[in-house]
């Protein structure tokens, strides 16, 4: 078994603002929604082997709790650009042979970020 996706919930009218955290400042790209999908809002995005859906809720409320966790190679930089764009990365050192930090994307839902054990 592989997992396909992820979705996480985003408030109505969201879409731009979502676009600029995940694809210009995390370097996603966008995916076309099938046609069938497309009115109903949201993103699909892609980076890698790694996709996330994006999809509009009305009665929105941000997960504060659960989150998808991303490997990523240069976990200081990365860090360094979520801070110098506003946004707070909460290192975590509760796992001692893992680095990693949680931060809350631009309508609040938590995410995690690690850099592979292969790369400490």
């Amino acid at each position: 078994m592989k997992l396909d996706h992820i979705q996480l919930a985003i408030p109505p009218d969201s879409e731009d603002l979502c676009r600029a955290f995940y694809c210009d400042l995390l370097g996603w790209a966008e995916k076309p929604k099938p046609a069938v999908l497309a009115g109903r809002g949201g993103l699909w995005l892609t980076s890698g082997d790694a996709e996330i859906h994006l999809g509009v809720e009305q009665d929105f409320r941000p997960a504060k709790k659960a989150h998808p966790a991303f490997l990523v190679s240069e976990l200081s930089d990365l860090a360094d650009k979520l801070q110098a764009s506003g946004f707070d990365p909460n290192w975590d050192a509760s796992i001692p042979e893992l680095r990693r930090f949680f931060l809350f994307d631009a309508v609040g839902n938590r995410l995690e970020f690690m850099q592979a054990a292969s790369a400490l």
